[in-house]
C-alpha cells in the first residue's frame, strides 16, 4: 500500500474553478484504491441548472463511469466543505471507503451538523470521516465568495 497523499490541494482547485464560473465555492475529487484519481468536479448548479449538481454529486457519477459501477468501493473522496444531507447519503449509497473534508457547514452540513446522516441507523455504510482537511484555506473561499456577493 501506498504512504498517505492528500488530495485536497485538487479539490481547493476545483473550488477556485468553481467559484469563477460564479458557483459557490466547492470541489470534490475522488481517488482510486490505487491511489489515481477518477474525478475531479466542482460544483455546477447555477450552469446546469440542477439542484443535484453539487461537486461531490458530481464526481460520484464521473467515477462510477471510470469504473463501471454504481460503487466505489476503496475509494477516498476530498470535499473542500462537509457534505450536506444529499451527498452525504449519496456517498453512502456509493460505498466510499473515506471521505475527507475540509470546512464544516454549521448551516447545511450532513456529516458533524445538522441530520448526521452517517451515523444515522438507516445509514447503510459508514466511510471513514477526517475533518478538517484545510479548512482554513476552504473557508477562507467561501467567505471572500459571499463578502462579494453582498
Amino acid at each position: 500500500m501506498s504512504p498517505f497523499h492528500s488530495h485536497m490541494d485538487a479539490a481547493l482547485d476545483q473550488a477556485r474553478a468553481a467559484a469563477q464560473r460564479g458557483e459557490v465555492p466547492v470541489g470534490a475529487v475522488i481517488v482510486g484504491p490505487d491511489g489515481a484519481v477518477l474525478a475531479a468536479e466542482g460544483n455546477r448548479v447555477m450552469e446546469l441548472r440542477d439542484p443535484t449538481a453539487h461537486a461531490e454529486m458530481l464526481a460520484i457519477r464521473a467515477a462510477c463511469a471510470v469504473l463501471g459501477s454504481e460503487r466505489l468501493i476503496g475509494c477516498d473522496i476530498y470535499v473542500t466543505l462537509e457534505p450536506c444531507p444529499m451527498c452525504a447519503s449519496a456517498i453512502s449509497q456509493a460505498r466510499i471507503a473515506r471521505l475527507y473534508y475540509g470546512a464544516a457547514d454549521p448551516k447545511s452540513g450532513g456529516i458533524g451538523q445538522g441530520p448526521r446522516v452517517l451515523s444515522h441507523p438507516q445509514s447503510h455504510h459508514r466511510p471513514e470521516v477526517y475533518d478538517g482537511i484545510a479548512a482554513s484555506q476552504a473557508e477562507a473561499m467561501l467567505k471572500d465568495f459571499f463578502a462579494a456577493k453582498r
